[in-house]
């Protein structure tokens, strides 16, 4: 990790044990023993293992001497087996393994399940040339952990921050009193490389979108039959992203040729679930 990283998880750490009140506790944290343990972090279920560098810099920022974890980053993004029973041993002073194992594994199952459904979703469409895509429906104080573990998934992040692109939803064109209305707008506050995403929601506004020259649209909620008609009508240079409902059991549907893009909120609301656990032995 770099230095940054490093920064921003040790301000994280900081503030998340607030939460157990150990900056109030001075004579619990001062008396926890630091002997040595032999830890051993297990994989109890079918998951892609997603978080180790966030995982391990979450006991560093205690350790006087930083942990060398690089060895243990050859099973990031793996796949692993609730059967293969896998392992991943290494040793830290009791005091700092019982202080900071809920939040170091609350890390790694978050990005683990994130990780593991994004696998799945993937894996559906990799031969389509179609990329899945997260959204900004994360967890607040999260989402720098959760869409890393989309990209570590084999997912695509759709914009880190809410002015990355400029996206153009319903209710900026209730607002603005139209489609055209609402574009004008966010050109007149647009930097010049400032990208625009348009949801769009029927085949007549996907129409006023190409004569107004709109290059990213977000067909929102379109049944695969209205994705097929909008598909004849795709301009050259245009991208087509398929949002809405979409899940393991209907991706397949929406996967139609031409669409470049399916964007996906429950890969970082509704993950699926996955076990871990961190036991250690006094040595």
């Amino acid at each position: 990790m770099t230095k940054l990283n490093h920064e921003f998880v040790k301000k994280f750490v900081l503030e998340s044990l607030r939460e157990d009140g150990f900056k109030e506790n001075f004579y619990y944290i001062n008396k926890l023993p630091s002997d040595e343990v032999a830890c051993s972090l297990k994989i109890k279920s079918d998951l892609v293992l997603a978080g180790l560098p966030y995982f391990f810099e979450c006991f560093n920022v205690m350790l006087e001497k930083p942990l060398n974890y690089q060895k243990y980053l050859e099973n990031e993004g793996k796949f692993f087996k609730e059967s293969d029973r896998k392992e991943i041993h290494f040793n830290l002073p009791f005091s700092v393994a019982l202080t900071l194992e809920r939040l170091a594994l609350n890390l790694l199952n978050r990005m683990s399940s994130i990780a593991t459904t994004t696998r799945e979703f993937s894996n559906i469409v990799k031969d389509k040339d179609i990329k899945i895509l997260d959204t900004r429906k994360t967890t607040p104080g999260l989402r720098a952990f959760e869409k890393y573990a989309v990209r570590i998934g084999g997912g695509y992040n759709h914009r880190m921050h809410q002015t990355d692109v400029w996206m153009v939803k319903d209710n900026h064109k209730y607002f603005f009193g139209g489609l055209k209305q609402a574009i004008d707008y966010f050109k007149s506050i647009g930097a010049f490389y400032n990208s625009m995403v348009v949801e769009i929601h029927d085949l007549n506004e996907l129409s006023e979108a190409i004569k107004l020259g709109v290059r990213h649209v977000m067909l929102d909620n379109f049944t695969p039959e209205k994705i097929n008609e909008a598909i004849k009508v795709k301009p050259a240079g245009m991208t087509y992203e398929v949002s809405g409902g979409l899940n393991l059991e209907t991706l397949s549907n929406y996967a139609i040729k031409g669409v470049d893009a399916m964007s996906v909120g429950s890969l970082t609301y509704a993950p699926k679930k996955v076990d871990l656990s961190l036991k250690y032995k006094r040595i």
